[in-house]
């Protein structure tokens, strides 16, 4: 599967903007992350990050997401260490172990680009400005975003940060950067 329809198939699952605007800017992160690891396969990380929800508004529960969506990926033929990446953002519920960098990006950027956008929306100047240690101190405020997953994003950046050597405060700056590229 190419981007283009990878792409064409987050549009006809997904309805929600904000689900959509979530996938995209996961796949901003992914691929940011396999020019640093990957450069070679950037698209496969691309569509790794823009797919890896796209099952959620048909399949939201924890035994059907995202299993259902990888089933149905593996019918258009798409490459398992895609897949692989896809089960292993929600090992909790899939049992998959993340073993590779794309499976460890993945998880990594996942929740944590959805605090980013989520710390722009309560700025002036949104990512403009925006810089880790802001998103650090409203990691500590757990009213703030209390659906995000504060202990996946340590997770995340730590199993990362043991691959590229990043520690945290250069990892979020790094997807906040990302997204503003895309953005």
């Amino acid at each position: 599967m190419n981007l283009p329809a990878a792409r064409q198939l987050m549009h006809e699952w997904v309805q929600s903007p904000a689900l959509r605007h979530h996938m995209d800017t996961v796949a901003a992160c992914m691929g940011a992350y396999a020019a640093k690891l990957d450069p070679s396969n950037a698209e496969r990380w691309t569509i790794a990050g823009l797919l890896h929800d796209f099952d959620y508004e048909r399949h939201p529960t924890p035994e059907e997401h995202p299993t259902v969506g990888v089933a149905h990926l593996r019918t258009f033929g798409v490459d398992e260490e895609i897949l692989h990446a896809i089960l292993g953002h929600a090992a909790e519920r899939t049992g998959v172990t993340r073993t590779t960098p794309m499976d460890k990006a993945l998880f990594a950027v996942d929740e944590l680009a959805g605090f980013i956008v989520a710390c722009a929306k309560v700025r002036p100047n949104g990512l403009t400005d925006l810089e880790a240690r802001s998103v650090k101190k409203k990691l500590k405020d757990k009213a703030f975003a209390a659906a995000v997953s504060r202990e996946d994003i340590a997770v995340g950046g730590a199993e990362l940060g043991a691959l590229t050597g990043m520690d945290d405060t250069a990892h979020i700056q790094f997807c906040i950067d990302a997204i503003a590229r895309m953005a």
